[in-house]
């Protein structure tokens, strides 16, 4: 797994079998991550979550090795292609917490709070502009149908909450008036998954839990996700479509911050989803509500207002990250 043969600090963590490794003076202890809960919280109340890609490891080494006290450390097994660990120590070092490498394929993760288990059944409601899907689809619309410039700039304006989002959606959909209905089965024909998406949810799935998409989009897109990913549940906004063109409006309720929030708590009524099980991602202005009404709330590559409001965030790896934020 780890080709690198410097990398002494991760060899013993992922592929030793040891108890303890002694470096510089200061001792690494291995535990299972179940262990934390178990036996380890009151002792080591401050545990934090590395998740990288191994292309990254002689960083995460180099940082790992300047460790200032003995910790705790435990390997983080998923199913999925990226690495993490935990570490848990009695006191943080906010200094050296600071000097987590930047700008490569890692994060570095406080966890402050309790953590949805893997394990057991939970609810994931995710975005799906930016979030599950690489694009936002309204601008895609409009650059097909020749308005893009104008919608963007709006699209950009409201995802940083300057603009009510319904008052904002309806402006955009109204420049799309006269457009052919056709460049909506087009848009959903080369729909870009988010890395990582996939793997994700097949790991969620395999521990049978409930996943959903809430969207200020429309519904081609989101009916188009629920199909190809086998969602269980899709909401979105509904455009109107007269003599196969587009109208320039949505009918119906709008899926605003609001109707999100409800999402969660709803669907999670719905399947009797048990406290602390619900998680929702997104990455903008319109999100937070959503992410509030989880149990945990996760902001990826969020906007300031997300990420402000969030749990936790995840801002320079893929989606598969998700799966490490929760306890196993």
């Amino acid at each position: 797994m780890l080709e690198q043969r410097d990398n002494v600090l991760l060899n013993f963590l992922f592929s030793d079998t040891c108890d303890k490794y002694q470096h510089l003076g200061r001792v690494l202890y291995r535990y299972q991550e179940s262990d934390y809960l178990l036996s380890l919280q009151s002792y080591f109340p401050y545990r934090c979550r590395i998740i990288f890609s191994v292309e990254c490891s002689t960083e995460i080494e180099s940082w790992l090795s300047l460790i200032s006290s003995d910790a705790h450390i435990a390997k983080l097994v998923r199913q999925n292609d990226l690495l993490g660990f935990e570490l848990s120590t009695q006191t943080v070092n906010d200094k050296w917490i600071a000097s987590f490498p930047q700008n490569i394929a890692a994060e570095i993760v406080l966890i402050q709070q309790p953590l949805a288990r893997l394990n057991q059944p939970g609810l994931l409601v995710m975005d799906m502009d930016s979030t599950a899907i690489d694009i936002e689809c309204i601008d895609e619309l409009a650059a097909m149908a020749g308005v893009g410039e104008g919608v963007a700039a709006v699209t950009a304006s409201a995802m940083r909450g300057e603009l009510d989002f319904e008052q904002s959606l309806r402006l955009r959909v109204s420049k799309l008036a006269g457009a052919d209905a056709a460049i909506i089965q087009e848009l959903c024909d080369t729909l870009p998954l988010m890395p990582g998406l996939e793997a994700m949810l097949a790991e969620l799935k395999s521990h049978q839990w409930k996943l959903v998409v809430a969207s200020g989009g429309f519904t081609p897109f989101v009916s188009y996700l629920k199909t190809l990913l086998g969602l269980d549940a899709a909401f979105a906004n509904e455009l109107v479509i007269v003599d196969g063109k587009l109208s320039g409006e949505v009918t119906g309720q709008v899926v605003d911050a609001q109707f999100k929030a409800k999402v969660v708590s709803q669907c999670a009524e719905q399947w009797a989803i048990a406290s602390g099980q619900r998680v929702a991602i997104g990455d903008g202005a319109n999100d937070i509500a959503m992410i509030q009404a989880a149990d945990l709330g996760v902001a990826f590559h969020g906007k300031p207002t997300l990420i402000a409001a969030a749990d936790v965030s995840i801002h320079h790896v893929d989606l598969r990250a998700l799966v490490f934020l929760l306890q196993a």
